[in-house]
């Protein structure tokens, strides 16, 4: 019998994201894992596209039955369609600094690391980077740096966004700056919505505390609940655009999958907006990190079914998927509900402008080693459109006003052309012959799926005018 009170518009970690909720959940969901009847009303309610509960979405994980898995799968990859069509957005991580004070004993930037080269870029190596970045074609970055007040204060957080948003180089302009950075205060998280960040974006690592709290023993991120509440106080501070993430492999997958939905639940009772981004994560090795060492990792069949479960759970949040995996696996899931991808990254201090990929400061072993030109042709011959679009975020399309759009399917009326220009500003500027090809030919078809006639019109238009040198046109 429930003696909890489980409380999703709670301001305390411990109260929306309960651990008896969880394990009856886990519980509930086991339990009803080869229920027919019961897994056909969850999917029923699944294709009303109004998303499902942490506890409904756990039973369809847990499920065993392989015609049903088939059947959420399906749907998933449909979801995905209604909401953001063939679209996949791109992006590029772009680390600043190794320097951290936490003991994170999965990350190679862990202060006890001795292997590691401390790094941090000045502003003219930022310069240098976001340069080699804009040379690939890239538009919008996240910038990473480890927790250190004294080598990473906020004040060079800012001082850094405001030197990439300055920076114009040929025809390329990093148009939106996504922040992923230590929790931090109300006041911090101010001093960022100030300097025009996109989204912010924070990973849980695991939501399971005992597990938490011995994965993070030393440093500011010990502490638990300041780290499970900085969406509430960055929201608080006016960004209405927050990202979520676990560590998949530190801690059983369905606990974290079904704290995981509790917190977009959580964000939806107090703020009325769910998470604007999902990340999906999966440990890998670095430097002095042996994924092997963690006995919680999970198969790619696995990793497809989270996937899927999370699209159909929560049908209006971005799912992104970086190149910690493979080209095969992202092959995968991008037909799962997938919708932003990273390309060309490095995840090194400085690595944009090493002709080598370097190895010393990098936080994970990239798997998918292509360029951004691989990657967006690989898309284009799947039949996806990259997109390098950041007309929301510029137009002020976020938080609700954002959700409300996507959630009612207008949001196509934008993205789809944004899409289309945006990629018509790569092809001209960036891709290679074959790439250029492919890309002109999509482009073509893809006008006549945009249902409004002038809305076509204008396009083909200012298609015309990008072709002509004219640039940043946006619905």
């Amino acid at each position: 019998m429930q003696t909890y009170t489980y409380n999703p518009k709670s301001l305390k970690a411990e109260e929306f994201i309960h651990d008896g909720e969880i394990q009856d959940t886990l519980a509930y969901a086991e339990a009803n894992k080869n229920n027919i009847e019961l897994i056909d009303e969850i999917i029923a309610k699944a294709k009303l596209r109004k998303g499902l509960s942490h506890r409904e979405a756990s039973v369809l994980l847990a499920c065993e039955n392989q015609e049903k898995i088939q059947e959420v799968f399906d749907l998933a990859q449909q979801i995905k369609k209604d909401f953001y069509g063939n679209r996949i957005v791109m992006f590029a991580p772009l680390y600043l600094s190794d320097y951290c004070v936490n003991g994170c004993v999965y990350c190679p930037y862990h202060f006890q690391n001795k292997n590691i080269t401390r790094k941090k870029l000045t502003q003219e190596e930022i310069k240098k980077e976001v340069i080699a970045l804009q040379d690939m074609g890239h538009k919008r970055l996240a910038l990473e740096a480890g927790e250190d007040p004294v080598n990473n204060p906020i004040e060079y957080i800012v001082e850094s966004i405001k030197t990439i948003y300055g920076i114009k180089h040929k025809n390329g302009a990093i148009r939106r700056v996504n922040v992923n950075i230590a929790a931090t205060t109300v006041e911090n998280y101010k001093k960022l919505k100030d300097a025009e960040i996109g989204t912010y974006i924070l990973f849980q690592e695991t939501y399971h505390k005992e597990s938490y709290l011995k994965l993070h023993p030393t440093g500011p991120k010990h502490d638990y609940a300041y780290h499970t509440e900085a969406h509430d106080r960055a929201m608080q501070a006016g960004i209405d655009d927050v990202g979520f993430g676990v560590l998949f492999g530190l801690e059983l997958y369905k606990y974290e999958f079904a704290a995981l939905l509790m917190h977009a639940e959580h964000m939806e009772a107090v703020f009325g907006v769910g998470p604007h981004t999902i990340s999906v994560p999966r440990i890998k090795h670095a430097d002095d990190i042996d994924p092997n060492t963690f006995d919680n990792s999970i198969s790619d069949d696995v990793f497809a079914k989270i996937c899927a479960c999370i699209r159909v759970a929560v049908p209006y949040t971005g799912m992104i998927v970086s190149t910690r995996e493979s080209p095969e696996v992202r092959e995968k899931v991008i037909k799962l509900g997938v919708s932003q991808l990273s390309g060309g990254s490095r995840t090194s201090v400085g690595g944009y402008c090493e002709e080598e990929r370097p190895r010393d400061t990098e936080q994970f072993d990239v798997s998918d080693q292509r360029t951004l030109d691989e990657v967006v042709n690989w898309l284009m011959k799947s039949g996806h459109i990259p997109s390098f679009c950041t007309a929301c975020y510029r137009e002020g399309r976020t938080g609700d006003r954002f959700m409300s759009l996507c959630k009612n399917g207008q949001i196509h009326n934008c993205c789809h052309p944004n899409a289309l220009m945006t990629l018509k500003e790569y092809l001209e500027d960036y891709a290679s012959k074959e790439t250029k090809e492919i890309g002109e030919k999509l482009i073509e078809e893809e006008i006549n799926n945009i249902p409004k006639e002038k809305v076509r019109e204008i396009v083909r238009e200012r298609l015309i005018k990008i072709a002509n040198g004219e640039r940043d046109f946006r619905f």
